[in-house]
Order: C-alpha cells, then sequence, then structure tokens
C-alpha cells in the first residue's frame, strides 16, 4: 500500500482520547497553537510530515508515538515492530523523540480518576479561571494550560507535585522518576558547562568568566560571541497599540485599554538597534497570527551572513503570554521556540535576544498618566510565573522580562515604558564602553527597581534570563 493509505489505516484505528494523547505528546514538534485546527489523526499525520518529522523513510517517530499510548497491535500490525524492540531503541541515549517530560504528564494523565481529576480543577481555581476549567476539560487540556499560564514546564514542577500530594500521592512517583533520570538542564548563572548534554547543543560549552590576563586572542574569542556582520541581525519590533479588535470581539477583554506611548518605545527601540548596527523591522498593530507568521518567516530566513537575532515585543500580557491586538494569546515560550537550533540551523550557536515590554501579573494600577501593560483585574489571576519556563531547553538565547512575579510593568503615555527606556538609554551609553548585555541589564534592574509610581507607591523589577555561553557584546564601530 502508498504511504497515504498506511497513515490513513492508521489513524482509522485510533480514538479521540488517544488522538489527544498523541497531539500532546507532539508539542514540541508543532506548538498548540497550530494544533486547535487539528481534528483527526491525518491531519496530526499531515502536520508531522510537514514538520518532517513523518516520512515514509522514516518511521521512528510515529512508531514512538504509538508506544507511548500502548498501541503495541498497531506497531505489530503494521509495521512489524514488538514491544521488546521499542524498548531497545529507547534505551539507546539520544533516540527518543518525545521528551520525557510529555511522557511524564501523559502517565500521570492516564492514572488520574474522575473523581481526582475533579479535586486537580478545584486545586486550580486560584491558578487557572473557572471559564477555563470546564466539565469537559481532561488533565492533558489542564496541563497545556499550565504551561501557558507559565505554572507547570520542565524545571517548574512545584505546583504540580503540591496537587498529586493532596490528590493522590502515589503519582509522586512517576515526578521523581522523571526528576532522577531527567533532572535540570537548563543553564543557570554559575552553572558548570559540563552538565550540559551534547544533545542540548552540538557546540563546545565555554564559560563566561572574565578573562584572565595574559589570555590570547583565540581563547577569547572562544568566550565572546562573534559580532562582526553588518549588519549585525534582524531586530523585529512587535508594536501594537490598538487594542479595539480585542475589545470587540472578546467580552473579557472589553476594558482593555490602547497603549498609549507605545510609539516613544517602538522609536527609541529603532534608533538603538540601527545605531548598534541592526536591521530594525517595524511591525504595528500585529494579531497573534501575524505575530507568529512573521517570527515563522524569519525562523526560515537564511541568517548566516548575521551573527544574532533580537526581537522586541510591546504589547498587553498576562501571565506567560503576550496579547496581539485581536485578544489573542501567544504564549512567550512559543515565541522563542521557534528559533532553537534544528528550527532554525543558521542561527544555532548565535545568540537570540527577546525583549518583552507586557505585564505578567494582575497589580492594575489606575494612575494617570501612569498606566500599565496589563489588563482589567476582574478577569487576571495572581501571577505564579517561573521565568525559566520561557526559554528553550539549549544555549544562546536571552530573554529580557520588564516585569517578573506580580509586578505590573509601567508605560507614561508621554514617554513610553520605565523598562525599555531605561534599556535603550543604557545600551547606548554602555555598549561604546564596552559592557557585555548582562552587566548592562544589572544596572536596567537597578534603575528600574528605584522607580516608584507615587500616586500607587507600585514598583517594578525587571527579569532578565538566560542561556548564554558566551559573552554578549554589541559594539558600535
Amino acid at each position: 500500500m502508498d504511504f497515504s493509505t498506511f497513515l490513513y489505516n492508521v489513524g482509522e484505528q485510533l480514538d479521540s482520547e488517544e488522538l489527544a494523547s498523541l497531539k500532546f505528546l507532539s508539542q514540541d514538534h508543532i506548538p498548540q497553537r497550530k494544533q486547535e485546527p487539528i481534528f483527526d489523526a491525518c491531519m496530526l499525520f499531515q502536520r508531522l510530515q510537514e514538520k518532517r518529522v513523518l516520512e515514509e523513510s522514516n518511521l521512528s517517530f510515529l512508531k514512538e508515538l504509538l508506544f507511548r499510548i500502548n498501541r503495541l497491535d498497531l506497531l505489530g500490525t503494521y509495521m512489524n515492530t514488538s514491544r521488546e524492540e521499542m524498548e531497545g531503541v529507547l534505551r539507546t541515549p539520544g533516540k527518543a523523540q518525545i521528551s520525557a517530560y510529555r511522557v511524564m504528564l501523559l502517565r500521570i494523565a492516564e492514572d488520574v480518576t474522575k473523581p481526582e481529576l475533579r479535586c486537580f480543577k478545584f486545586l486550580l481555581n486560584n491558578e487557572i479561571s473557572k471559564s477555563k476549567l470546564d466539565d469537559n476539560m481532561s488533565l492533558l487540556d489542564i496541563f497545556v494550560e499550565m504551561e501557558k499560564r507559565a505554572i507547570l514546564g520542565k524545571d517548574n514542577l512545584d505546583t504540580l507535585k503540591m496537587i498529586c500530594a493532596q490528590v493522590n500521592r502515589s503519582l509522586l512517583t512517576k515526578i521523581r522518576e522523571y526528576e532522577e533520570l531527567h533532572g535540570e538542564r537548563r543553564m543557570r548563572l554559575g552553572q558548570n558547562p559540563d552538565e550540559f548534554s551534547k544533545e542540548e547543543s552540538p557546540f563546545e560549552m565555554q564559560d563566561t568568566l572574565d578573562f584572565p590576563e595574559g589570555q590570547n586572542k583565540s581563547q577569547t574569542l572562544d568566550k565572546v560571541y562573534q559580532m562582526k556582520n553588518k549588519p549585525r541581525g534582524y531586530c523585529l519590533i512587535v508594536n501594537n497599540y490598538d487594542f479595539s479588535e480585542a475589545r470587540k470581539n472578546i467580552p473579557k477583554l472589553g476594558k482593555m485599554k490602547d497603549r498609549n506611548g507605545t510609539d516613544f518605545d517602538a522609536e527609541t527601540l529603532d534608533g538603538t538597534f540601527t545605531e548598534l548596527h541592526f536591521e530594525t523591522v517595524p511591525c504595528r498593530n500585529f494579531t497573534a497570527q501575524a505575530i507568529c507568521d512573521t517570527l515563522q518567516f524569519y525562523q526560515r530566513a537564511d541568517h548566516s551572513d548575521r551573527d544574532c537575532f533580537v526581537c522586541c515585543v510591546l504589547s498587553h500580557g498576562n501571565r506567560g503570554i503576550i496579547y496581539g491586538t485581536d485578544g489573542q494569546e501567544v504564549p512567550i515560550s512559543e515565541l522563542t521556540s521557534y528559533f532553537t537550533g534544528s528550527k532554525c540551523p543558521s542561527l544555532a550557536g548565535k545568540p537570540k535576544v527577546f525583549f518583552i515590554q507586557a505585564c505578567q501579573g494582575e497589580n492594575y494600577q489606575k494612575a494617570i498618566p501612569v498606566e500599565t501593560d496589563s489588563e482589567n483585574k476582574a478577569y487576571l489571576e495572581e501571577d505564579l510565573s517561573h521565568p525559566w519556563t520561557t526559554i528553550p531547553d539549549e544555549g544562546d538565547f536571552l530573554l529580557g522580562m520588564a516585569t517578573v512575579d506580580s509586578y505590573v510593568s509601567y508605560r507614561d503615555p508621554r514617554k513610553g515604558t520605565w523598562y525599555i527606556q531605561t534599556l535603550c538609554e543604557s545600551l547606548r551609553r554602555r555598549c561604546p564602553q564596552g559592557d557585555d548585555i548582562l552587566t548592562i541589564l544589572t544596572e536596567v534592574n537597578f534603575t528600574v527597581g528605584r522607580k516608584i509610581d507615587q500616586r500607587n507607591m507600585g514598583k517594578q523589577m525587571p527579569q532578565p534570563t538566560f542561556s548564554l555561553r558566551k559573552k554578549l557584546f554589541f559594539p558600535t564601530d
């Protein structure tokens, strides 16, 4: 039989719950937003073919999917593969294509009973709005919503542990097994580079310590990202001002304001990164889909003659997400995921820098003329975001967030936002002095942290998150 008929026959044997499991396991290849139109297995298989993880000459991913949902009958009937063969393959380092994290969550979902599922939903009332926790929502759906809200991730399991401890303590065993076998691999300041696996970065790991005196040029270059090409790279500036479509079409966003003052930020960013020899790309009033489509366009672009990629997003936001002008959500983790080494090979080993100006919490301030990049308090929830869930599990990423935890981010309609204006001023002043980006962002934290909204006594604290392997400089010469 031909390949299409083969896939059709396999898909016909899968029910709706099995399809939901396959979609969940495939999220590292097909983001949640792209999965929404997928209603049957054939559509899923088509998307996997488009991503080139499913091909007639390579059925390994499909085999692993079917093995993970325990459809050994389909493995045997259509692919002549046994349980023992699959277990042997998956024991081989580097052969598994589905993350152990997603497999662990699937195993938990399989073991949770209906009464326990109701308990899960009840315990999450303070984290996720009741309107999203409807009766038909499966545990896998809940996990996806938790990921969107940045309260669940590969290295952010505290909320899940707390709920499992109350609902069914035996579920904690699966989490412990995952943690023991797949301990935290995300680079943090001071982490030994030897802790990274070869899968996470094909490049030799370098420390980011200050250079010792007498170090030769080749050693120094090994510890600094190259920044020689002009332009250095693209700098996308997504500048969302007009949210009339969101107010019109989404009832809960009916009081979302237009972002007065955002054009000051966009102009300042454009001037700053032009001075730093980047090719700036203005993107004004983009819907969620337009944002994703634009990032996918630059994902496919050839960055071979460029040294870096920068993306700045100025918009409204909520926990772990930013809003398009249509009020649809884009997870911050999805923004960064487009530029991993496997998805954008010409940027592999080069720094990918994201600056996000958007609220991530509930503390809505009504002060005039100071506004916040958040929405109406009636539909916002307490911010429990965990910044390490928003960058991919590999090196060379930097994410600069305007705010962290329960802080709002302030925007002056006459001058722009505290964060972006301070960031650009520091970049313009300190890049010519030869300071690296992390030193500059530390100064930004200090400067913004000292500002006070006198009317509401509100403060703001930015948060950089990074997995950079070398020092990053933006030379002006």
